[in-house]
């Protein structure tokens, strides 16, 4: 019987955006999108969204929960251009108008299994304190017309920031047929493979750890 040459391999990223600790603020909601290469291409699921405004509960962690869900896959030639998940986070301020709270990003996992990131938000801060002040009279912080810039890095050095709270993403990652095209994530332990049916069509040198 002859055996299939893939010609792309796939990505498939499940998961949940699970909350963010922003100390200052409260009543928050958090957008995402992917970023990718060129070579790369979803097949499956949601490029983007937005979560449910949260607030702070009783415990004394005082962290926002979305626990909002993540599914999507990618399908590429090559590795180069990986996809990155861009989250920004929105809440009030003191006059009622929507401004932006945070903007972060981090790589999607390489390797297949269970993985958590906690992601380090900055905000876009002006230049004078004339800015400053006028910005928070008027409800209009400085904020990206594309929040994507984020992870392209492109012209960001000449953009003042200043760091605010974090958001914590849980990631489930499988990936198909990347060996079969040369590349390697990392080997799995035996133990953590021995669960995973031989005739599955996601090779089992790629399947996620048993958590």
């Amino acid at each position: 019987m002859a055996t299939s040459n893939p010609s792309v391999f796939l990505l498939t990223v499940n998961g949940q955006i699970e909350g963010a600790n922003f100390p200052e603020y409260d009543n928050l909601y958090c957008k995402y999108c992917f970023v990718y290469g060129h070579d790369w291409a979803p097949t499956s699921g949601l490029e983007e969204g937005i979560t449910q405004i949260t607030c702070k509960g009783n415990q004394s962690s005082h962290k926002l929960i979305w626990n909002f869900p993540l599914e999507t896959t990618f399908k590429s030639t090559n590795p180069s251009g990986w996809p990155q998940l861009v989250v920004s986070v929105y809440g009030p301020d003191v006059f009622g108008n929507d401004v932006v709270r945070g903007y972060g990003a981090t790589y999607i996992p390489f390797t297949p299994g269970q993985h958590t990131r906690t992601i380090p938000m900055f905000v876009p801060e002006p230049t004078w304190r004339l800015q400053k002040f006028t910005s928070w009279l008027l409800g209009r912080r400085p904020e990206y017309t594309d929040p994507k810039v984020v992870a392209q890095g492109e012209g960001r050095e000449v953009t003042r920031v200043r760091s605010q709270g974090f958001v914590t993403v849980s990631f489930h990652i499988l990936t198909k047929d990347m060996k079969k095209l040369g590349y390697d994530t990392g080997p799995l332990s035996p133990s953590n493979m021995q669960s995973y049916s031989a005739t599955s069509s996601w090779s089992t040198e790629e399947q996620p750890y048993n958590m």
